[in-house]
């Protein structure tokens, strides 16, 4: 019998690190329902101590999330567990996650302390969090970079303190595969009270060896690894949750352990979390990208044809990109409207949204013959960044872009409930919108990225873009779909600039630690 690998996501804290990826309270809930769906075992909802909106969106998923366990960062810092625990209290299960920095590097250029001063630091911040829950995680930040005598006194510490799980996280993907593997099976075996405790991974991908990292680990006795959906994560990410789980699950022959994951579910939050953040999946990208199962090659489809195995070492189906979907149209009533959607994990929390979602339905249904599970999605996700104490909202748009003529854009924003027109002439019809939309709200940003996706095949289709926008030092994602590209386009300019109109007071959980 093999052991089972617990699965422990970090899309909604550590995957919100990256830059631009910031996801408001509600968004996150519904990426936790999937992730619930997915079966998940841990899901990190976020870092409590960051603001008053971190606190309230890891509240508002531990309310929700009934069978995952619902988890909250928190440094080695009094205020940091306290307001974990309470965010969690509500949590059908929780567990606290605290951590300190343990490399030479880290403890004298950042903390300031001496190694005796972070091993106390660290028992007092778990026998704090076991105040609050017996399931309690440590980490020892930059791990991959501290020394091994010193990880064994801090790790059998805390251990005695009452932590259950030790995370070692490669922080900054400095380690390669075969010293990360030695390096859990040397902690593992030297700890004197290891057995008392679950062994975890958190890889960073800085070298492209998070994954690899992940599984090295694994097979030296790790016995959860802290991954994401799409391998988001600040820098260059973190280890893919699809491809550590397809790995073990498609390798049996050489892992001693399997994962509790619905397999069939993770195209599916794979989109989700893409359409969410504004973060597009590289189509040769493994298990989720549109290229995956992809054969051009004629050798290859032939050889498919003969036997799926021949080129194929897993099942589309298997990961979620057959499964059958209800095909929505003009002629579809509420009702089916509403159970398509509440299969997805969306609920609405008074009839008025679910009406105001069925008219946006609706008018979409006049522009294309058939809507997918995809334009549900992106339907919700775009519902979801529209609010009330919006700043800023499109009226109206028009752009005239002919052979052999400058193209021109005439736009009309309601900001703070008053229309406000601008005129701007641009190198193409998207320039030219931009332009006479930063005409009228003078953000003084750099556009730093525009990227364009179809949501689903067709001429019909619904076209996502991606806007981001820079500004100080401070970066912000804007998204937008529609069936013009145009106005898709100036909908997430101006959901980008919105979100760049509103104050930063996000905290990251690497500064100041103590």
């Amino acid at each position: 019998m093999s052991d089972k690998l617990i699965i422990f996501d970090t899309t909604l804290r550590d995957g919100e690190q990256s830059p631009g990826a910031s996801m408001t309270r509600d968004e996150k809930v519904r990426i936790a329902k999937a992730l619930e769906r997915l079966k998940v075992d841990i899901i990190e909802a976020g870092f409590p101590a960051a603001s008053p909106g971190d606190f309230e969106a890891v509240q508002a998923v531990a309310r929700t999330i009934k069978d995952s366990t619902v988890c909250g960062l928190a440094r080695a810092l009094d205020r940091d567990i306290d307001q974990a625990g309470e965010a969690l209290k509500d949590a059908k299960r929780r567990r606290i996650h605290t951590f300190i920095a343990t490399s030479p590097i880290h403890m004298q250029l950042k903390l300031r302390m001496e190694p005796d001063q972070v091993i106390e630091y660290a028992v007092k911040a778990v026998k704090r969090a076991r105040q609050y829950t017996d399931d309690v995680e440590f980490s020892p930040e930059d791990a991959g970079r501290s020394e091994e005598d010193f990880l064994c006194r801090i790790l059998e510490a805390v251990i005695d303190a009452g932590a259950t799980t030790l995370n070692i996280p490669d922080t900054v993907g400095y380690a390669m595969p075969f010293q990360f593997g030695e390096r859990i099976k040397n902690l593992i075996h030297r700890i004197p009270n290891s057995d008392k405790a679950i062994f975890s991974v958190h890889c960073h991908n800085d070298l492209g060896l998070a994954v690899a990292n992940s599984l090295s680990a694994v097979l030296n006795g790790a016995r959860q690894v802290e991954c994401t959906i799409n391998g988001l994560g600040e820098r260059a990410g973190n280890a893919a949750l699809e491809e550590v789980v397809m790995a073990v699950r498609t390798r049996r022959d050489v892992f001693a352990c399997d994962t509790d994951i619905d397999t069939r579910e993770i195209v599916t939050c794979s989109k989700l979390v893409s359409s969410i953040t504004g973060f597009p999946v590289q189509p040769n990208k493994a298990i989720v990208g549109a290229n995956a199962f992809a054969h051009e090659s004629g050798i290859h489809q032939d050889g498919v044809l003969k036997h799926r195995e021949t080129y194929e070492i897993m099942r589309a189906e298997d990961v979620g990109w057959t499964a059958n979907r209800m095909v929505l149209g003009k002629h579809s009533g509420r009702n089916a409207f509403k159970t398509r959607i509440m299969e997805l994990g969306v609920e609405f929390a008074a009839e008025a949204d679910l009406n105001q979602a069925f008219q946006r339905f609706k008018e979409l249904a006049d522009k294309k013959h058939e809507i997918f599970d995809e334009d549900l999605q992106a339907l919700i996700t775009e519902a979801s960044m529209e609010s009330e104490d919006e700043k800023v909202k499109l009226v109206a748009l028009k752009v005239c872009s002919e052979t052999g003529e400058i193209p021109q854009a005439s736009v009309t924003l309601k900001i703070d409930g008053v229309e406000t027109a601008g005129v701007a002439q641009g190198s193409g019809a998207v320039d030219a919108s931009f332009k006479a939309i930063e005409s009228v709200l003078k953000t003084e940003s750099t556009l730093q990225l525009y990227s364009v996706n179809s949501i689903t095949s067709g001429t019909d289709a619904q076209g996502e873009v991606t806007v981001r926008l820079e500004k100080a030092g401070r970066i912000v994602n804007g998204q937008g779909a529609d069936t013009d590209i145009v106005i898709a386009s100036a909908k997430a300019y101006i959901n980008a600039a919105n979100r760049l109109l509103l104050p930063a007071k996000r905290q990251h959980p690497q500064v100041d630690d103590v």
